[in-house]
């Protein structure tokens, strides 16, 4: 497995990159916008492809680096349902996995620190975001925070993995850069705790200033999602009402780009053909199966996909491919959910 941990100095924050092969399929956690430039620097110095960008959570120091990486790279951005930013391409819950080429993170709900925040575990190790750090805990005193939410995550989620689980976090002020969920147990002063009241009398105790970008980095952090609002002036957009409209009638062809996944726990639009997302440029080929069913058909390709972030990027590449009637349903099966559209399994 490729493993890199970045680091930025200026907010403590650690940030992953995943791969199974060189070549092959990427996947970062917890990018920071200031370093996208170095990001894809290694990236490309690796010879990866990056397809899905994480956070665990909203983050309060500093700014998220999801937004950018998808503009420069069109990958796929993730966060936990719990999330209450605007929009990401996929949202995940516990008991869901997060799946690349060969790679494959399990998904747990792990709040406390935040409402938001999840942990996102592989075979060997836990990428824990700011609810288990190296000898500490994060705190709880904004942002819904919860110190007996934060002791269930920690002591009967991330305490009941493995010893040798390696604890990879979000964040480190101490220069320490791993440690195992064995270590953490046996010597985290924030988890020598009798029961459930003296970790929330621990927390509750620190009287912790605010981090310093906080009222600019949580708003900016809440407003990822692509413009879609361009795509439907450009007229390539459709609202779920108009594409029920069209469902079923000849000459539309629905193609769904989500993972299986997402299909079998959400629900699929009658009819709809399945194209993944991440196969998109090779489909959109001469020779593709998008493209030959646009042209030898002359079927008007209808993109779909969970919020309408990947599909509207699907939409400017078949473009910029020449399939000119292409379009997509804004706001995705969240939408067409919310318009009572019909929906198998």
């Amino acid at each position: 497995m490729i493993f890199r941990q970045l680091f930025d100095s200026v907010s403590g924050t650690y940030t992953y990159l995943l791969a199974s092969r060189r070549g092959g399929e990427a996947l970062i956690i917890d990018p920071v916008i200031e370093k996208v430039d170095r990001y894809l620097q290694l990236v490309k110095e690796l010879d990866l492809k990056l397809v899905k960008a994480v956070d665990t959570h909203i983050h309060a120091d500093h700014i998220t680096g999801l937004g950018a990486l998808r503009d420069r790279t069109h990958c796929i951005t993730v966060m936990g349902e719990m999330a209450k930013v605007d929009v990401v391409s996929m949202r995940v819950a516990e008991g869901d996995t997060l799946t690349i080429e060969g790679l494959t993170l399990d998904v747990l709900y792990t709040p406390g620190h935040t409402d938001d925040s999840y942990s996102f575990k592989t075979a060997d190790r836990v990428f824990t975001g700011d609810t288990l750090l190296i000898r500490g805990t994060g705190r709880t005193d904004f942002q819904n925070g919860d110190p007996r939410a934060q002791y269930d995550s920690i002591f009967n989620k991330l305490l009941r993995l493995p010893d040798e689980t390696l604890v990879f976090p979000a964040h480190d002020y101490k220069g320490d850069t791993v440690s195992t969920i064995g270590e953490e147990r046996r010597h985290n002063p924030r988890l020598q705790v009798a029961g459930i009241d003296e970790y929330v009398a621990v927390m509750n105790s620190l009287k912790l200033s605010n981090p310093k970008m906080m009222d600019v980095a949580v708003p900016a952090n809440l407003h990822q999602g692509l413009a879609q609002a361009e795509i439907a002036r450009r007229g390539w957009a459709l609202s779920a009402s108009e594409a029920m409209a069209l469902q079923g009638k000849p000459g539309i062809a629905l193609i769904d780009l989500r993972e299986r996944s997402e299909r079998e726990k959400h629900g699929v639009i009658p009819g709809s053909l399945h194209a993944p997302y991440p196969d998109l440029q090779d489909n959109l080929r001469p020779g593709g199966m998008l493209h030959e069913l646009a042209t030898a058909t002359g079927r008007r390709i209808v993109f779909y996909c969970a919020f309408g972030e990947r599909s509207a990027m699907a939409v400017q590449a078949a473009q910029d491919s020449g399939l000119t009637a292409a379009c997509h349903i804004q706001g995705g099966i969240d939408a067409w959910k919310r318009a009572d559209g019909p929906l198998v399994r």
